[in-house]
């Protein structure tokens, strides 16, 4: 628990005052807390939960107005340049960067856990070929806990360990097998002599019919995509997982919700609604009228891609996604690609105009990854499953910090502001 300092808060309502103690973090705002409201007769009123704390946790740290994103205390920026993702993996769920020899294991059991049970590709014909991948990935990932009776004890360490690495493993192999399902060709079993990025894309880029090798350029900036999306603290997704996971439910169930979270368009669908945007304007010379309307606080269009809800400076993710979207369309050549030309002007017209400029306007993480996952040739109804497979090291550590140590169900109250009390009135008289 965070430490109080011995200061608090007072709360006088109706002639009466109510102590709070107030707490504090490693870092960020101190925080009231207000668990003795209730025994008062009181509780607060925070619709989505943007001044609420509804947990603690040691994993990861925000600063929005400063451009801050750190995970167990490193900066992004420092983990995308000199890291790989599934050595933040490991630091997400153990807290510590790993020894080269923790590593090497660590790593290793990862590719040993790849392959999905034979059963599932049966599953998987259950769903009609036109199926959005992320309906069909909350299905195969709840339906995880169907093949994995070993490790479902949730108060047993080793077992979340085991489910930790199975999760983390197995999620690009069903990312992969919802995209050859939807196209019509066959599942490619994954390559333990690859690494974690380049073997998805060998699963979604190869055939049997002819021997395919990932780009390294290409293997790279996926590795950073994943990376840049491993965790970003209480978000919707994570919050989902949480909230799942005090109810005691198993760790697949949990993930499979934080999918159906990420689903959702004002969360995991940002970059797919940036390729939509770039679709609709679909000319450069349609480029200033978009301007314009997006200017025009009477137009409902908006230019997807720019800003963040917690980032009111640059998004610390966005400059290393850049550098990467660079690297990638450097290497495939893309400039003759309508798309690419589009978003690559909108990105020079975000950093230099004053209406961007002044409200901070800035290109996310989210436009650059839309990019280069275009460019590589990812269908843009993938681009939410990426970010699911990415993001899913940062769901499991949340949900095995709060397993691990005393916790609550959630429960979220309400202001009430239905009918007051009434008597039922039979159906004959009213």
């Amino acid at each position: 628990m965070a430490d109080t300092g011995g200061r608090t808060a007072q709360l006088s309502i109706d002639g009466k005052t109510i102590d709070l103690p107030v707490r504090d973090g490693t870092i960020g705002p101190a925080v009231i807390d207000v668990g003795k409201l209730t025994a008062n007769g009181y509780f607060t009123y925070d619709p989505g939960f943007v001044s609420t704390a509804s947990c603690d946790s040691a994993i990861t740290y925000i600063d929005g107005d400063q451009g801050v994103l750190l995970h167990r205390g490193y900066p992004i920026e420092q983990l995308a340049e000199q890291s790989d993702y599934l050595e933040l993996c490991y630091l997400l769920l153990n807290g510590e960067l790993p020894s080269a020899a923790a590593k090497t294991t660590f790593v290793d059991t990862i590719k040993r856990h790849t392959m999905v049970h034979e059963q599932l590709v049966h599953l998987f014909r259950g769903f009609r070929r036109d199926a959005h991948p992320m309906a069909v990935m909350c299905g195969v990932t709840g339906a995880l806990s169907a093949f994995y009776h070993d490790s479902l004890d949730i108060t047993n360490e080793q077992h979340r360990r085991i489910t930790a690495h199975r999760l983390i493993a197995k999620m690009p192999t069903l990312a992969a097998m919802s995209y050859k399902y939807s196209i019509g060709q066959p599942f490619m079993y994954p390559r333990n002599d690859l690494d974690y990025a380049a073997n998805f894309l060998y699963m979604m880029f190869g055939t049997p019919c002819e021997n395919y090798e990932p780009n390294p350029v290409i293997a790279r900036a996926m590795d950073r995509i994943f990376l840049l999306h491993a965790d970003h603290e209480q978000n919707a997704s994570t919050s989902t997982v949480r909230m799942a996971g005090s109810t005691g439910a198993n760790p697949f169930a949990c993930i499979a919700a934080g999918i159906a979270a990420l689903w959702g368009p004002a969360h995991g669908g940002a970059n797919e609604a940036v390729l939509t945007m770039l679709n609709e304007i679909g000319d450069e010379r349609h480029i200033d009228k978009f301007i314009k309307r997006a200017k025009d606080k009477d137009d409902p269009f908006r230019i997807m891609g720019f800003g963040h809800r917690v980032y009111k400076n640059y998004d610390p993710r966005a400059k290393v996604m850049q550098e990467t979207c660079r690297e990638v369309l450097g290497q495939l050549g893309t400039e003759d690609d309508p798309i690419l030309r589009i978003a690559q002007r909108l990105e020079k017209i975000a950093l230099e105009d004053d209406y961007f400029v002044e409200k901070r306007l800035y290109p996310n993480v989210d436009f650059y990854s839309g990019i280069i996952l275009k460019a590589i040739g990812i269908p843009t109804e993938l681009f939410t499953v990426i970010f699911a497979t990415g993001r899913t090291p940062g769901w499991i550590a949340h949900w095995n910090e709060m397993i691990s140590g005393p916790y609550k169900i959630g429960r979220p109250r309400q202001l009430y502001l239905g009918p007051p009390r009434r008597d039922f009135v039979p159906v004959d008289r009213r």
